[in-house]
């Protein structure tokens, strides 16, 4: 906000304020018992004055005016930035109004050279590296053609983008600098529902706003936010992330990051979400040495076995599948030629267990995955028809075209 936009907002905040002095005037006597009154009054107002206890605090701050809040802030802040992007989205003219026909009608008014714009966006993000690597989200900075990065301190300079994985929303952008003020990065494993979370960022373009909520929520699947297949299990949060959050960190009491600020549900109230640290973690040192990610596929479409879905499949004519199993994780198509279909896996297997961990939830299998890796040996434990199956997959990369 500029001067002139600071001094015309308080003019407005002090308007109320005047109306009701002159209110207050307004209302005085003015007959022949004015200096009677104004005895009155000054007596009534020592009255007040020595029946009030008199208050000896220092206007000065001191402790009682600081929690672990402010001293997260103080810690983080520095660290966290703003980050904000331009890019010319260009329109071509529909090729009808190049035929003479149409021109003929519409003459000048048909455009003869490719429509463009700028769009600009604003996000945050926060250095992971004195170096001048900052983490933030891939929508944050992407198709970007400029990025420019402003400190707390006022500090801007041009950015340039790293990489950046869409899958799982992470995105690292390096700008110049030397031993720049980082953030001190928690583990994602030891969050717990209903400990405090703490979001610093850029809200709107609100600059170095804080909020503050508790952890409502960990492992969140992408069914129950309604994202495409991201493989993460994300944070909830009730601490307040509007636009401009974007890429910025959720912090836990001690000042460490616990995850990256990345989605709301549109309409609702304190219901955020946050990637967890230590997946943005391993996605960003990927960025940072290759360039891009390779996430681990195995060519498989799935899901969570129910009682229902028991019964409408044993109850299909002229089927040769059974499905004995009461728990576990449905196979309902293999892709041909992939990992999975190397591996014997066939539709209606049902996955109980991989490398000696039981699975219930399409979005463990997919985290399971993700965390091993491309070339990892994956034991998995199968239940075809009354038989118990062990195999092993070997993950390829995941092809382009299924991002």
């Amino acid at each position: 906000m500029d001067k002139f936009s600071r001094n015309k907002l308080k003019t407005h905040l002090l308007l109320p304020l005047i109306g009701v002095g002159v209110a207050f005037l307004s209302g005085c006597s003015t007959g022949s018992s004015r200096n009677e009154q104004a005895s009155q009054e000054t007596a009534t107002a020592q009255t007040v004055q020595e029946s009030v206890p008199t208050n000896n605090r220092p206007l000065a701050p001191t402790p009682d005016d600081t929690n672990f809040v402010v001293a997260v802030v103080n810690k983080v802040e520095p660290a966290v930035v703003q980050i904000n992007t331009e890019r010319t989205v260009r329109r071509q003219v529909p090729q009808i109004f190049n035929d003479p026909f149409y021109r003929r009608f519409f003459g000048q008014q048909v455009p003869v050279q490719p429509q463009q714009r700028v769009e600009r966006g604003v996000g945050s993000g926060f250095v992971i590296n004195p170096n001048g690597q900052i983490l933030t989200n891939a929508h944050v900075v992407n198709n970007a053609d400029t990025v420019t990065v402003s400190f707390s301190d006022g500090r801007t300079v041009e950015g340039k983008v790293l990489g950046q994985d869409t899958v799982t929303d992470v995105a690292v952008v390096q700008v110049p600098g030397n031993n720049l003020p980082t953030v001190e990065l928690a583990k994602s494993e030891q969050v717990q529902p209903g400990q405090w979370a703490i979001a610093i960022g850029n809200p709107l373009g609100l600059q170095e706003t804080v909020t503050v909520g508790v952890v409502s929520a960990t492992d969140r699947s992408i069914s129950d936010i309604g994202l495409s297949d991201s493989r993460v299990g994300y944070i909830q949060t009730d601490a307040a992330i509007n636009p401009g959050n974007s890429g910025g960190p959720l912090l836990n009491a001690r000042g460490q990051v616990i995850g990256v600020n990345t989605a709301i549900i549109q309409g609702a109230q304190g219901i955020g979400f946050a990637i967890p640290i230590d997946t943005a973690q391993r996605i960003a040192q990927q960025l940072i040495t290759q360039g891009k990610v390779e996430h681990p596929f195995i060519g498989i479409q799935m899901l969570s076995l129910t009682p229902e879905l028991k019964q409408r499949i044993n109850s299909l004519p002229n089927s040769n599948v059974r499905v004995q199993a009461d728990r576990g994780i449905l196979i309902v198509r293999v892709v041909p030629g992939s990992p999975a279909d190397t591996a014997g896996i066939r539709a209606g297997d049902v996955i109980q267990q991989i490398n000696n961990q039981p699975v219930t939830t399409a979005n463990a299998v997919q985290q399971l995955i993700e965390k091993s890796g491309v070339g990892a040996n994956m034991q998995m434990q199968l239940q075809r028809n009354d038989r118990t199956l062990q195999v092993t997959v070997q993950p390829g990369p995941r092809p382009e075209t299924t991002q």
